[in-house]
């Protein structure tokens, strides 16, 4: 199976901090790739290196054959595009409607005209179950909303794979299940993805790999029925106990 990304030795420290410490990973086309961990063990710091939102200071993440710490800005921008990442906390235009907080990328990073743009919108907030609310503001929206017209707006970029940065962690309990519900249509459909969560039951039901991470490092890899029932790591045994002691 082809690598989308693939990342070598990648290091990033902030002050005195050693946030990843030397990670190998590759994210296989089609696979839906779930990163755990406690807070803390580098994980969202893991997912912005994969689009450069921020570099490394040592290491490769390489795209298609392609080391994007030597590209252009402009290689880098188009590179981008083709990597969907959906934040934490939306990151939507205030100013703008859902169907315009869609349409906006086609518009800047691809040079479409608004009204075809907004055609293409419409079609993903479809997609997302949110066509009635086009017209809306973010300050219209409930948090389950926003985060599926941030979806909608990474996915009308036709992107080769698409990051998910704790994507639900900002929400209301009672507003998890309906993000959920479009990620495992994705899921479904194939897409590459890689998930940043603590929804357990969506990485053992839904993802086809588990990567456990602790102080910046890739401790385990493994399949999601494997990495449940008898984990390698003693971190990641404890890990899952924290987690079913709290569940209970």
């Amino acid at each position: 199976m082809n690598s989308v990304i693939s990342l070598r030795g990648v290091v990033k420290t902030f002050g005195s901090l050693r946030a990843l410490n030397g990670v190998d990973l590759d994210v296989r086309s089609g696979e839906i790739l779930t990163i755990l961990g406690p807070s803390g063990a580098g994980k969202s710091t893991l997912l912005r290196i994969m689009n450069m939102l921020i570099k490394p200071d040592m290491g490769q993440v390489i795209f298609e054959g392609k080391n994007l710490g030597s590209l252009t800005k402009k290689e880098l921008r188009h590179v981008r595009s083709r990597i969907g990442f959906v934040f934490q906390h939306f990151n939507l235009f205030s100013h703008l409607t859902a169907l315009d907080n869609v349409a906006i990328g086609l518009v800047k990073v691809k040079g479409m005209k608004w009204q075809s743009a907004r055609e293409i919108a419409m079609e993903y907030l479809e997609k997302v179950d949110l066509a009635d609310k086009a017209r809306n503001y973010p300050s219209q929206l409930s948090g389950g909303q926003k985060q599926r017209v941030a979806i909608a707006r990474a996915l009308a970029m036709e992107p080769d794979i698409i990051l998910f940065d704790e994507p639900t962690s900002a929400l209301d309990p009672s507003l998890v299940g309906e993000v959920l519900r479009v990620m495992k249509r994705l899921a479904a459909e194939g897409r590459t993805m890689v998930v940043v969560t603590h929804e357990i039951g969506f990485a053992r039901g839904v993802a086809t790999r588990i990567v456990y991470m602790e102080k910046g490092k890739v401790v385990e890899e493994a399949d999601p029925e494997v990495f449940f029932t008898s984990p390698a790591a003693a971190g990641a045994q404890k890990f899952l106990r924290s987690i079913m002691e709290n569940a209970v």
